[in-house]
């Protein structure tokens, strides 16, 4: 059964009304779309650019169609590393009886085109001409602020290529919360996801799953916290403005386990005594 329409006026939607992060000490963060808002848009530049490919190959499927194919893969694969996705649209051109390029190929494709939508943001923030916030999700810093108040060990893991997600979290000034670390795709893909991450931490023995707290707007790191126990909170924004619900997220979110949907992070207070109360 689909989930019921949102109710825009409620800054959080309790989706799982059990679920508790009371004995929360360990928070894994997204990044893009989730704090970041450098990249918002990334959707509008890898989409488009697969179903162009694909129409070149004249299946009969229309565009419509065809879009409806690739946001499905490219939405189940948000929060992995790029290269998945472009693994994803090589699987869907092959199956076509198309010939792919390698993926890594269409990846720098994709990078090309998105560079020129963003390069301005971040040439305005390297050259102080625009104030973090402007690129942050509403709420965000404080929020971080009072989850490290609270003695939380704070992770920050992305599908963007590390040296250039370690590069905006640190344009954006939100690098120094998180202890845990700051983590991005490696060249070497199999070396590193969010899921791994998660492993490695409860291998460490320092933190039980029942003890993580997750927020994403993605697929990947909602079901990753959700597998080990944790609690997840989707991030369902209409970017870049972020101050209403996207229902087409908030479904998606939904669907993979979230416990609770917001918008932003503006709801600072309620938020922490929501997840929190005891």
């Amino acid at each position: 059964m689909p989930p019921a329409p949102y109710n825009s006026f409620r800054m959080i939607e309790n989706v799982n009304p059990g679920a508790s992060a009371r004995n929360a000490r360990v928070v894994l963060f997204d990044f893009d779309g989730t704090l970041s808002l450098i990249r918002s848009g990334w959707m509008d530049v890898m989409v488009p650019m697969m179903v162009e490919i694909l129409l070149d190959l004249k299946t009969g499927e229309s565009e419509e169609e065809l879009r409806t194919v690739v946001e499905d893969f490219v939405w189940k694969l948000t929060g992995k590393e790029t290269i998945y996705q472009m693994m994803a649209f090589a699987d869907a051109i092959a199956s076509r009886g198309g010939k792919p390029l390698e993926p890594l190929a269409y990846k720098k494709m994709y990078l090309d085109r998105l560079w020129m939508k963003i390069e301005s943001r971040v040439e305005e923030l390297r050259k102080g001409h625009a104030a973090p916030e402007k690129y942050l999700v509403p709420g965000a810093r404080a929020w971080l602020e009072s989850l490290k108040d609270r003695g939380m060990k704070m992770y920050l893991a992305s599908g963007t290529d590390e040296v250039y997600m370690k590069e905006e979290a640190r344009l954006l000034d939100v690098a120094r919360y998180f202890e845990g670390g700051v983590y991005g795709a490696l060249d070497d893909y199999k070396s590193f996801s969010k899921a791994i991450l998660i492993q490695r931490i409860l291998a460490s023995a320092e933190f039980h799953g029942n003890e993580f707290l997750g927020f994403g707007d993605g697929y990947v790191e909602i079901e990753e916290v959700k597998n080990v126990g944790g609690v997840a909170v989707g991030v369902a924004s209409q970017e870049p403005e972020c101050r209403a619900i996207d229902d087409w997220k908030r479904q998606r979110l939904i669907g993979v386990g979230a416990d609770y949907i917001v918008a932003n992070f503006l709801c600072n207070d309620e938020l922490a005594s929501t997840l929190f109360a005891s």
